[in-house]
């Protein structure tokens, strides 16, 4: 059962901070950010009370310090650290958007002098009970304000994982600098039932919804081509392609789609060249 309250973790403001997930059928995800602040128990106060005041509270507030750990809000819901892309409610993608505000400056990585503890352990558990990997899908995290990142909507959309609030679309921030993902997993490393220990094994990534029929047909241009496409050329279909796929739906796609269908028993009975929910669900699983 996916953990909604962190144990042990203080109740910082009402509990009430934002409502349901727009897009629950997407993966769920984790958003890093820092305060850029100092940290310890003042530090704690007054940046909490100060996320309340201006209406901008993640889901958790945690001193790498000290291992404090408070909760705003229950992670099954929206938080208020993001800003929208265009009409994209950021905060409210995915079946969780977990966010995590960190008393530490971007400039100074507090993977690199922090002291998780008990507490932090509770957090990465609670963020895998929502079968979230181990992994950042957008890549490496800006080690400068200037530095470029990666901040692909696609990718933002349809894959779980960690994030940085730099790789957030919509978003301008370059926090939380860059930390050491393998540190922040091996601070809370997952335990198989004979006591020992192993890396966390990567959950199977949920299909992305299915977008409808409508976006695969003669002159339909849009980026579910280019999703498509793309997850064709993972499977072993790129040969089709003279170069990359999408977004302008063609005589090309339609072939390495019927030649997927006629590779899956499943499939073969409808291989038109053309996706519906189950080749699209096949397709990405």
């Amino acid at each position: 059962m996916a953990t909604t309250w962190i144990s042990g973790a203080e109740r910082l403001g009402d509990g009430s901070i934002g409502g349901s997930m727009d897009k629950p059928t997407a993966p769920a995800r984790v958003v890093w950010h820092t305060t850029e602040s100092g940290d310890g128990d003042a530090a704690f106060k007054s940046v909490a009370n100060y996320l309340i005041e201006i209406g901008a509270e993640p889901h958790i507030l945690y001193d790498p310090t000290t291992d404090r750990i408070g909760q705003f809000g229950p992670l099954n819901k929206s938080a208020r650290a993001l800003k929208n892309d265009g009409s994209t409610r950021t905060n409210r993608v995915g079946k969780a958007c977990i966010q995590i505000e960190v008393l530490a400056r971007a400039s100074k990585p507090f993977t690199g002098y922090w002291k998780p503890g008990p507490n932090f352990k509770k957090l990465l558990d609670g963020i895998r009970s929502y079968g979230i990997p181990d992994v950042f899908p957008m890549g490496a995290l800006a080690k400068t304000y200037a530095a470029a990142t990666k901040r692909d909507r696609d990718t933002w959309l349809t894959e779980g994982g960690h994030y940085g609030h730099c790789h957030v679309p919509g978003n301008d921030h370059w926090d939380p600098g860059a930390i050491s993902p393998s540190a922040l997993f091996k601070a809370a490393p997952t335990k198989p039932a004979d006591g020992g220990s192993k890396p966390p094994a990567k959950p199977r990534p949920s299909a992305p919804a299915f977008p409808g029929a409508q976006y695969f047909r003669a002159g339909a241009k849009n980026r579910y081509v280019t999703m498509l496409g793309k997850q064709l050329v993972k499977r072993g279909y790129g040969h089709f392609y003279r170069q990359g796929p999408g977004p302008q739906w063609t005589a090309v796609d339609r072939a390495a789609v019927r030649a997927f269908q006629l590779a899956h028993k499943e499939l073969k009975g409808d291989a038109d060249g053309y996706p519906g929910p189950l080749t699209w669900k096949m397709l990405f699983n």
